[in-house]
């Protein structure tokens, strides 16, 4: 992405045109998480993720390829197909890994995916000044090219089954048949979950299960504000960092997002060793608390604090985000195959709108406003959602421990089996509101 919004500005010449390529991804992105929910009802959560990387190479070829008079519309493309691929191969991958490593180790699984996308974070900032600048964009987008490929390749060697999506298979009639207690027509159920002639009611049953779990509601909710913060610090990094060295402006944004990263790398592996110990996941309490921690710690980063304790808030930052991520991936992956896909795809849409919605009023706020305030209120607004989320959960979890019955009642109205809620064990922090119930 460095190189691609450098070439896009060097290109134009015009730092709108970077910011509707950003727009361009962002929506497309927003879009892809609509729909992501049924192709992984009808296609195998592998060859999308293989298509995804197949099309992202071929699209930077296309660029690499294209004319001078086309490279505009190479642009767009790229900007299109990154940015829906992207979240098609990132919804697919999170609500596969239950399938790949088994329940129990999702949470470890999930923890060594974090900490291999942040070293490639790393390895990608630090290494795309140098590549531009030495041997220029093609190369740069030749070595992108080279990793979508390689990942693609990865893609074909993972053990996941290779049939159509969760929504297809026995376990959603058998889930959809719930609501009545008696045996659906053979293929019925099939029907509706592909769109047949009795309608595409997988997305009423998804979203009217998910509007039964309030907890989930909240946790998605609070993911697309936490996006929102988000986007006030990346926009208010580069200002903030001219204010501290106008010369060599970089220094600050290349060093604060390093110590970040390796904060992040650093909590995945308490995570990995806590959950191997433990047997138990950190569960919806600790995206809620992880939440408030961060945003806090993003706030502080622009304090104007000395530079040695900018850097150790830098790392609790960095700690506190790679908790929420595993926390909040986890929790989601307790839901049945059948909703998963709709859940993460739903997750993404909230985060590409939060995330391009507040880049917009950001950027708006920093013209007028110090970087301080404008982080400090858009990070306040994710953290009194995280308090508001933390009571719910509390309250959930109260609600569990006195009436576990009604909570069953509840999966089984919503149309679930009860071995197919995969509810978790409570003594492991599973139920904090990722079940279906009318808590």
């Amino acid at each position: 992405m460095v190189a691609l919004n450098l070439f896009v500005y060097e290109t134009t010449g015009r730092a709108l045109a970077m910011g509707l390529f950003m727009a361009v991804r962002l929506a497309s992105g927003f879009v892809a998480g609509l729909v992501v929910g049924g192709l992984l009802a009808r296609f195998s959560a592998k060859s999308i993720m293989l298509w995804a990387n197949v099309a992202q190479g071929g699209v930077m070829l296309l660029l690499i390829l294209a004319p001078e008079s086309l490279v505009s519309g190479a642009l767009m493309a790229v900007s299109v197909v990154i940015g829906a691929c992207g979240t098609l191969f990132m919804v697919a991958l999170r609500s596969s890994i239950p399938e790949m490593v088994g329940e129990d180790r999702r949470a470890w699984a999930n923890s060594l995916s974090i900490t291999g996308r942040s070293l490639a974070m790393v390895a990608g900032f630090a290494s795309a000044g140098v590549v531009v600048s030495l041997v220029g964009y093609t190369a740069a987008f030749l070595l992108d090219m080279a990793t979508f490929v390689i990942c693609a390749v990865t893609v074909a060697l993972l053990p996941i089954a290779g049939g159509k999506g969760a929504g297809t298979g026995r376990p959603g009639k058998a889930g959809m048949s719930g609501m009545s207690g008696t045996a659906e027509k053979p293929g019925r159920a099939e029907k509706s979950e592909n769109g047949g002639k009795g309608g595409p009611r997988w997305r009423p049953v998804a979203f009217l299960a998910l509007a039964a779990a309030p907890g989930l509601g909240l946790m998605v909710a609070l993911r697309g504000v936490d996006a929102f913060g988000s986007s006030s610090h990346n926009a208010a990094l580069p200002i903030y960092s001219t204010s501290l060295d106008a010369s060599n402006p970089a220094v600050f944004v290349s060093a604060f997002w390093c110590v970040w990263a390796l904060g992040n790398i650093g909590a995945q592996q308490v995570i990995q060793r806590y959950t191997q110990r433990t047997g138990k996941t950190v569960g919806a309490l600790g995206f809620g608390y992880g939440t408030v921690v961060m945003s806090a710690a993003f706030i502080a980063a622009f304090a104007g604090f000395p530079l040695a304790v900018t850097a150790v808030i830098a790392l609790i930052a960095g700690a506190a985000d790679g908790l929420t991520e595993v926390a909040y991936t986890s929790h989601l992956q307790t839901l049945p195959a059948t909703l998963r896909g709709h859940a993460f795809g739903l997750s993404a849409t909230f985060e590409n709108l939060g995330f391009g919605v507040g880049m917009i009023l950001v950027a708006a706020a920093l013209d007028r406003f110090s970087p301080l305030s404008v982080v400090g209120w858009s990070h306040g607004a994710a953290i009194v959602v995280a308090v508001v989320f933390l009571l719910r959960v509390t309250a959930l979890r109260r609600a569990g421990t006195t009436a576990p019955t009604e909570r069953a009642g509840g999966a089984e109205q919503a149309g679930l089996r009860k071995e197919q809620a995969v509810e978790g064990r409570p003594d492991r922090g599973d139920r904090d509101g990722a079940e279906v119930s009318r808590g």
